[in-house]
Formats: structure tokens, sequence, C-alpha cells
């Protein structure tokens, strides 16, 4: 497929997980794509794996959570390739500890990490998003919409995501800028080295299709979001989960 020829992209979060998936993805089908991230080591392999297939990417150190560090982004993304036609906000960070116990600092850098850089992000390639007609995806979660023990500020970011995708794709549909969210379940990412078999038995039963999902599957959601085949779609919340979210067991 190549719905993304000629377009320019930006993944953050991209040395590993969802966010190297998509990365890979973007590029297969023609974009030319800037991994940011704050792993080196990781965003520069991710970029070389793409470049040996042909296609053109390139790695830029960022810290989503300073203002600086998006504006460092533009300038390497308008230089290199030119302005910006798609945005995928994906950077994330978890720390599982029920509310009473976190310090003002790790709520504060978990809003900075998983809420605030979509803010920062748009704001940054404002210009580049009005002038391509661009799009946004950020990646958000099933912890938006349930709660699960230990995640009281990721899931308090993740619903702040989703809530702020439908106001900016309001703030610039007029623009012609369409925003959007996907919301993975569980999927095998790195997150998930720590926990053994048993555990991901169990979390894989916890979904309509009996699995784990793969990053390349929430990947392939975000180049539909991205490309011409989502044209009339915006403000939207896609869940890409298996099935969890809808499944229940009572009696």
């Amino acid at each position: 497929m190549s719905r993304l020829v000629d377009r320019v992209a930006v993944v953050t979060g991209a040395a590993s997980g969802i966010g190297a998936a998509t990365a890979v993805r973007l590029a297969a089908e023609g974009a030319a794509v800037v991994i940011a991230d704050i792993d080196e080591a990781g965003g520069e392999g991710v970029a070389e794996k793409i470049r040996a297939t042909g296609a053109r990417a390139e790695f830029q150190w960022c810290d989503v959570s300073l203002e600086e560090s998006w504006d460092d982004l533009r300038a390497r993304v308008n230089e290199r390739f030119g302005p910006l036609d798609f945005l995928c906000s994906n950077a994330s960070h978890q720390e599982i500890v029920p509310a009473h116990e976190l310090s003002r600092r790790q709520w504060d850098d978990g809003l900075a990490v998983n809420l605030t850089p979509l803010f920062l992000g748009l704001r940054a390639f404002i210009d580049d998003l009005r002038s391509r007609r661009g799009n946004v995806v950020a990646v958000s979660s099933v912890h938006a919409q349930f709660g699960l023990p230990g995640y009281p500020v990721y899931a308090a970011a993740k619903g702040g995501l989703t809530a702020l995708v439908r106001q900016l794709a309001v703030e610039y549909g007029e623009d012609r800028i369409r925003v959007n969210a996907v919301l993975p379940g569980p999927i095998l990412t790195p997150v998930w080295d720590d926990v053994d078999a048993e555990g991901r038995r169990l979390s894989a039963r916890a979904t309509v299709l009996d699995r784990l999902g793969d990053p390349e599957e929430v990947a392939s959601a975000i180049a539909f979001l991205a490309s011409d085949d989502a044209s009339f779609i915006t403000g939207a919340n896609l869940v890409v989960d298996g099935g969890w979210s809808v499944r229940k067991e009572s009696r």
C-alpha cells in the first residue's frame, strides 16, 4: 500500500513498541518519517531499519514534555523534509501506584508525558498542519474508559487525551485538520517484559479474541486514520483491544 506517498510524518515515543511499529508502517506506505524519542540508540535503530528498505527516516532526540524540544523537532522536520502532514503523539509513561501513594512529582510527570505533548505538538506544528490540511492521531488507551487498580495518573491523562482530541477536532475542523485517537488494549510491547506467562494468559483471556495484540495491529489503525481513507473521520476514539472492553463475565 502507498497511501502516504510524499507525506511527512512525526511519531513520538517511536524507539520501541507501538511507536516503532507505527514509524515502520508509515514509511512502508510512502511517508518520510521522523522518529522522536529520548532513547537515542533505540530511535536510531528504528530509523536505520526503515532506511534499509529504501524509505526516508531520521531520528531526533525529543523530550515531549519540553516546549523547546518541540521547537527543535519542528526545525529538524522542516529543514530535512518540509512541512509536516501527520503527527502521531504516542510517547507514554506508566507508574503503577495507587493514588494515595503517588507523589506530586509522579503525578505531574505522568501528565507531562501522557497528556501535555498533544497540546505542545499541535501548537508547534499548527502552521504546517494548516497549510497541508494535515492530521493528528493521539495514542490513548482503554484506561481512558475503564478503571484498573494502580493507574490513577495514567487513566486521568489518557481520559484527558480523548477529551482533548474531541476538542481539537472541533477547534481546527475549519482548517481541515483532522484529529483522532486510538485506544489500544493489551498490546505486547516492552511494558509486558516483566509480566510472567500466567499474567499474560489471564490478560489474553480477558479479550474476545483470546490473545494479546501486536504493535503492528495498532500501527495499522493509525496508518488508516493518517490516510485519505479516513478523510471524513475526526474527533473519533478508535478502540483497538481485541474486544477487551466489550467482554464481561457474570452470572
